[in-house]
């Protein structure tokens, strides 16, 4: 029997009273949301001004990344993602007030907006995107998120003033691979470009791991292409119900010899395809970019290469890793950097190879491990060693005198108010273009210390 059954007057009585609080609370957090997007449009603003009166609006990016910066560093977040919320908080604000306003009301969450800005953001013009707005509004006040985006969608086409073709061309050079990662030593690898390309893709992929599912259930080999053309033409005008279930009846009968699921074999696939696959639409003659293999940092503590239930290992700088693929990359490598640590306090002593290239560089990338402006993620490999003093200043080239800065925040430290020195011990203090100090300490190393044992 359902508990809800059982509910007394009192019961439901408590439970319509949280149902009410939650959306007052819900309303004044959209107000405030939208408060905060309208001091993002204001800094962006003010940002642009600066620049208007210096080098001009061709140079207002490095403006842009100055007050980004100095926004981002006072509320402990990454400047790139400040800079991005000044952006998007001055197309809502000035192209779309009519949305702002109901967000600051509370009749629509962030959510709301976001999705009527992206669907409008290429439509000219004050007067068509007010149309625009107004109308999606009436759907939006009662409407989810994902289901206001398809009648905007829908309404916005009316008010275009290009063609899709046109808007898809533009679309096409935002095309992009970047990675997020996860709790539990698990990554995102997101892929944004062409659907065609994208479904495309994933159907291949579909059809190789039901391939897969065939041969171990014993099942007739895949069709031909011809009959694979024919199949996917027929695919595509069936319901999506009939497309799971099918997906669901090739798991199952694969099950007996293939535990994995079919979510698992494309990715085992994609995967194998990405790390090992040759790029032969890009390549050179000479199969230059064949050549190339994929490289991964891993801290790792001997201990844990060692023992069974040592320390977690870590791609370094970026997020914990399961100890097989730990000791599988540290039995298989030609060679890697060895990190003596202090074994009370953990700090680097240093750093050495049997080969060693350039001892100073794994030094540095060991400790700062990635950028050391405040908020940055950007691994120190992909950094520049930067001179904290200038060596034409008389800086010299040593471990108290460089740091990794990734390029972005290289660029902000020699060509905008932003300053640096270095504390010791490889803190470095910033000092902001208000005058605010923050001081960037190395990440501690991935490392075991003991305590000294009482005398």
């Amino acid at each position: 029997m359902n508990g809800m059954t059982a509910a007394t007057k009192e019961d439901m009585a408590n439970l319509s009273a949280v149902v009410s609080s939650l959306q007052a609370v819900e309303k004044t957090l959209q107000g405030v949301l939208a408060a905060r997007d309208g001091l993002f449009a204001l800094a962006n603003r003010l940002a642009m001004s600066i620049a208007e009166k210096g080098a001009g609006l061709d140079d207002s990016d490095l403006t842009l990344r100055t007050v980004a910066a100095e926004l981002a560093t006072a509320l402990r977040v990454s400047d790139r993602t400040v800079q991005r919320r000044m952006v998007a908080a001055e197309v809502l604000v000035e192209r779309f007030p009519q949305v702002w306003h109901a967000q600051g009301a509370g009749l629509i969450t962030a959510g709301h907006a976001r999705v009527i800005v992206d669907a409008g953001s290429h439509i000219d013009g004050d007067d068509a995107r007010a149309a625009y707005a107004a109308r999606v509004l009436e759907f939006a006040q009662d409407e989810s998120p994902n289901r206001v985006r398809v009648i905007a969608e829908r309404i916005a086409q009316q008010y275009q003033s290009r063609t899709l073709d046109e808007r898809h061309e533009d679309a096409r050079g935002r095309r992009d691979v970047w990675v997020t990662d996860g709790p539990d030593a698990m990554s995102e690898l997101h892929v944004y470009g062409p659907s065609v390309l994208i479904h495309g893709a994933h159907d291949r992929l579909t059809q190789m791991a039901k391939e897969l599912a065939s041969r171990d259930a014993g099942f007739a080999p895949m069709q031909s292409a011809s009959e694979a053309s024919a199949s996917e033409a027929s695919a595509s005008e069936a319901s999506a119900s009939e497309a799971s279930a099918s997906e669901a009846s090739a798991s199952e009968a694969s099950a007996a010899t293939d535990p994995r699921t079919l979510g698992q074999r494309r990715f085992d696939l994609a995967a194998d395809l990405l790390l090992t696959g040759a790029p032969a639409g890009h390549d050179t003659v000479g199969a230059l970019l064949a050549s190339i293999k994929a490289q991964v940092a891993v801290t790792v503590p001997v201990t844990t290469l060692m023992s069974a239930d040592g320390p977690a290992a870590e791609l370094s700088g970026r997020a914990p890793m399961d100890l097989a693929s730990a000791r599988a990359l540290a039995g298989a490598a030609a060679g890697w950097d060895r990190v003596l640590t202090h074994p009370v306090n953990g700090g680097v002593l240093s750093v050495d190879r049997y080969r060693p290239p350039e001892s100073l560089r794994r030094r540095l990338r060991s400790r700062d491990e990635r950028c050391r402006f405040p908020g940055c993620g950007m691994p120190a490999r992909d950094s520049d060693l930067d001179h904290t003093l200038d060596a034409a200043f008389g800086g010299e080239t040593s471990e108290g005198n460089l740091a990794a800065l990734c390029r972005r925040h290289h660029v902000l430290k020699h060509q905008t108010p932003w300053h640096v020195v270095q504390l010791g011990d490889g803190l470095l203090e910033w000092t902001s273009p208000t005058g605010r100090t923050y001081v960037d300490r190395p990440p501690p190393p991935n490392t075991v210390t003991f305590t000294e044992p009482p005398f």
